[in-house]
């Protein structure tokens, strides 16, 4: 791999750690399903003028249909799931969870879509989960109270609810234009969230500090734009298999900063189950790359 390859890989992996760290500086202030509203809200008029200068196709009605699916699914519900997990714990161990998307298609695509893994995979698939029901267990044992088990749930709700969006769109991935894409789903999850949030969360927030609006500009154009242009440049320039194991750093990354910028902590049995499910992780995608 080229040293510009590696740059932007290392770059967009940075990049999507810190997504979870903004949002945890968010929902410190504002509620979730209202920050992601106004984030996606405000962000839909940036991607529109994105996709008129460059031109991109509409794709075929079949395919708009499932873009909607991965702004319901993918993006919007992922991301609502997730938000309201960081409001109850750590934004690092939601990162990890979040991180399972992985196992799910994989298991998805084989039961589902009748796409045989090989053996290997199914092992990685089996540690994989091995780690999650660790990281459970444990949190349990040491007295999960209630608000932080419905942030294990809504995070392992975020991960179910991104390999839905990832497996119904997988068909028409090579097919949308990528601006479209990126359009169509913030436009679906922007009306999600903003339907969920009226409804599950009263009036929206009249005030915000300074690290709140900042943090909210580096979601809305450093991740929600940024990162999608460096993913599509990383897909050019990086090989598939040596991408998804660079994406592996982003958990790990975004624990650290968590500790550093939000003074989290992750106990002992959350790094022991998530050395589990990262191994799991890798060893999927060593499976998968070797066909």
């Amino acid at each position: 791999m080229q040293g510009s390859g590696l740059l932007i890989a290392g770059t967009f992996v940075a990049i999507w750690a810190s997504a979870f760290t903004v949002a945890g500086v968010v929902v410190k202030e504002w509620p979730p399903l209202w920050a992601l509203g106004i984030r996606f809200g405000l962000t839909v008029p940036l991607l529109l003028a994105i996709l008129l200068i460059m031109r991109s196709r509409l794709p075929r009605p079949g395919d708009i249909g499932r873009v909607a699916v991965l702004g319901l699914c993918g993006m919007g519900g992922y991301l609502a799931f997730a938000w309201l997990a960081m409001a109850r714990i750590p934004t690092g161990l939601v990162a990890l969870i979040c991180a399972t998307t992985p196992l799910m298609v994989a298991a998805g695509e084989s039961l589902f879509l009748r796409r045989p893994l090989p053996g290997l995979a199914w092992v990685g698939l089996a540690i994989g989960w091995s780690g999650v029901a660790l990281l459970g267990f444990l949190r349990a044992v040491d007295g999960l109270a209630a608000a932080e088990a419905l942030g294990f749930v809504f995070a392992l709700g975020a991960a179910i609810s991104q390999a839905v969006g990832l497996l119904v769109y997988a068909p028409a991935k090579g097919r949308v234009d990528i601006w479209f894409a990126s359009f169509g789903q913030t436009a679906v999850s922007a009306a999600l969230c903003l339907v969920l949030a009226l409804a599950l969360e009263g009036a929206p927030p009249t005030s915000a500090s300074l690290p709140t609006v900042a943090a909210m500009g580096w979601s809305m154009v450093v991740v929600g734009i940024g990162a999608y242009a460096l993913n599509f440049a990383m897909m050019r320039r990086v090989p598939a298999s040596t991408a998804a194991a660079l994406q592996l750093l982003a958990p790990p990354l975004a624990a650290v900063f968590g500790w550093a910028l939000l003074s989290e902590r992750l106990y002992a049995s959350d790094i022991m189950g998530g050395v589990l499910t990262l191994g799991g992780l890798a060893l999927l995608v060593h499976a998968r790359s070797r066909g």
